[in-house]
C-alpha cells in the first residue's frame, strides 16, 4: 500500500501526490542514466517547479507535487480531482520528449514511464505526448451496449479454444472506423494498468479499484477470446474508444497501487457458470452515464460500505458470477511454480531466476550478481530485493507470483534485440 503523505499543519495548504518518472530506450529495455527532467505546471509549461535526474536504474527519486483536495476524487462532478504537469525529458544520444498533462492525485504515487529513440531517429526531433483528460472527468462518448456473452462462429478457423493471457495486444487508437489512427502493440498488463488508471481513480477503496480493474481484464480477455476485431476483418484487439471499447491512452501516467494490484491479478478474469469466454463486463461512470453494468462511482461508494472486490462484481453482475484463472500466460520462459522462493530453497526453478536475474543485471547494474547455483541464499534474496525496489514490488526478497512474472517479463524484454512496434 501507499506510504502516508504528511500534509502541513495549515489548513490551507495544499493536498499533495508523488511522482516517479523511469526513462527507458525504446529498444532492449535500457535504462537511461543521467536524463534530466524538468517539471511545469501544464497551464504555466515555462515556469519550472522540480528538477530531476534518473540514477543507474533509470529512474528518479519520488517527488512530492501540490495536488487538488482528496474530497475532489472522492466525488462527483467536482471541480478537476487532479493537478496536470508537463515533463521535458532529454538525455544525451536520444530525442528530447515532452509529456503534457501527467495527471497528479493527492496521496498516491504516480508513475511515469518514458520511452526515448536515438538521436536522428525522428523527422520532427521531439516527441509530444498530449495526456487528455480523465474520463470521470472529460467528456467521452458513452459506450454502445453489447452482449456479455459473444455468439461464437463454430467453424473453428477463429475462436480460441481456452483463454490464454497475451503477452501483447494491438490497440487501435481511435473509433474502429477510423484508418488513419495508429495502432500500438501493448503489454497485457501495461494496458490493463493504463486503462485502470484512465478509467477509474487511483484514491478509490482498494476493494473497488481490484473490482474495477476484474471488470477491465475480462471485458480486453473477451475481445482476445473471440477475436472481436479480427473477425470484422481488422488488424487489431481492441481500440481505445469509449464507445466501442474502453479508454487507453498512450503515453500516460499510471500510479503505483494500481501497479501492483494488476501484477497480482493479471491472468484472472470473470466467468459464469457452463460459460467459457471470459465476460463482456459493461462498465460506466453511473452518473453521467448509466448501463446495465458496473457503476464505476457506484462501487467506489460500495468500496467506502466494506464491500469486498466479489462482492462489489456479484452486486452488478449478479450472484453467479465468479473469478476464474487464464490457463496460460503468453510469453514467459516457465509458469510460475506455485509456491514462492526464498531463502533455503533450491532446484531448477531458483536457478532459472538467478540466471534471469543475472540477464537483466546487464542492463540494470544495481542489481548484484548471484551464482547460478539453484541455491536460494541471501545474496539471491538480495538481488530480488533490488529487482523488486526498482520495478515497484513490495520489496521482501521472495519470488511470488507478481515477482515470478514481473522478472519474466523484465527478462523477456531486455533479451529481444527490438520490441514490436
Amino acid at each position: 500500500m501507499e506510504e502516508p503523505i504528511l500534509k502541513s499543519a495549515q489548513a490551507e495548504a495544499p493536498a499533495q501526490g508523488r511522482l516517479q518518472i523511469s526513462v527507458t530506450a525504446d529498444i532492449g529495455l535500457a535504462p537511461i542514466s543521467n536524463a534530466a527532467i524538468a517539471i511545469s505546471y501544464t497551464g504555466d509549461p515555462d515556469s519550472t517547479v522540480e528538477t530531476l535526474t534518473t540514477d543507474v536504474s533509470g529512474q528518479t527519486d519520488a517527488v512530492l507535487l501540490d495536488a487538488p483536495p482528496p474530497a475532489y476524487s472522492l466525488t462527483p462532478n467536482s471541480p478537476m480531482p487532479y493537478s496536470e504537469y508537463t515533463l521535458n525529458i532529454t538525455a544525451p544520444g536520444y530525442e528530447p520528449v515532452t509529456i503534457s498533462g501527467v495527471e497528479i492525485l493527492p496521496g498516491v504515487t504516480a508513475l511515469q514511464t518514458v520511452r526515448m529513440t536515438p538521436a536522428g531517429s525522428s523527422q520532427d526531433g521531439r516527441e509530444i505526448i498530449s495526456i487528455p483528460e480523465h474520463t470521470l472527468y472529460g467528456d467521452y462518448p458513452p459506450k454502445i451496449p453489447e452482449e456479455e456473452i459473444k455468439p461464437i462462429n463454430e467453424s473453428g478457423e477463429i475462436v480460441l479454444s481456452r483463454v490464454v493471457i497475451p503477452e501483447y495486444i494491438v490497440v487501435h487508437d481511435g473509433a474502429p472506423s477510423d484508418s488513419a489512427a495508429p495502432n500500438y502493440y501493448v503489454r497485457y498488463t501495461d494496458y490493463i494498468k493504463n486503462v485502470v488508471s484512465s478509467e477509474i481513480y487511483a484514491t478509490w477503496p482498494e476493494s473497488a479499484i481490484y473490482a474495477n480493474a476484474l471488470a477491465v481484464m475480462s471485458f480486453t480477455l473477451n475481445r482476445v477470446y473471440t477475436e472481436w476485431y479480427r473477425n470484422r476483418g481488422y488488424n487489431f484487439t481492441i481500440t481505445s474508444s469509449t464507445a466501442y471499447d474502453q479508454k487507453w491512452v498512450y503515453g500516460r501516467n499510471i500510479y503505483s497501487n494500481i501497479d501492483r494490484l494488476v501484477d497480482s491479478i493479471f491472468a484472472n478474469y470473470l466467468s459464469r457458470p457452463g460459460v467459457r469466454q471470459p465476460i463482456f463486463t459493461s462498465y460506466c461512470d453511473g452518473r453521467n452515464v448509466t448501463c446495465s453494468g458496473l457503476s464505476q462511482w457506484g462501487s467506489k461508494y460500495l468500496g467506502d460500505e466494506g464491500y469486498t472486490p466479489i462482492e462489489i462484481l456479484r452486486y452488478y453482475y449478479g450472484s453467479d458470477i465468479y473469478i476464474n484463472t487464464a490457463s496460460a500466460v503468453s510469453g514467459v520462459p516457465a509458469s510460475w511454480p506455485g509456491y514462492d522462493l526464498n531463502i533455503g530453497a533450491s532446484g531448477g526453478k531458483v536457478q532459472q531466476i538467478q540466471e534471469q536475474l543475472n540477464r537483466i543485471a546487464q542492463n540494470y547494474p544495481a542489481i548484484p550478481k548471484v551464482a547460478a547455483d539453484g541455491i536460494y541464499g541471501p545474496k539471491t534474496a538480495e538481488a530480488v530485493r533490488i529487482f523488486q525496489n526498482i520495478f515497484n514490488l513490495p520489496a521482501n526478497g521472495i519470488v511470488d507470483y507478481p515477482t515470478w512474472y514481473k522478472i519474466s517479463e523484465i527478462y523477456v524484454g531486455v533479451s529481444r534485440i527490438a520490441e514490436p512496434g
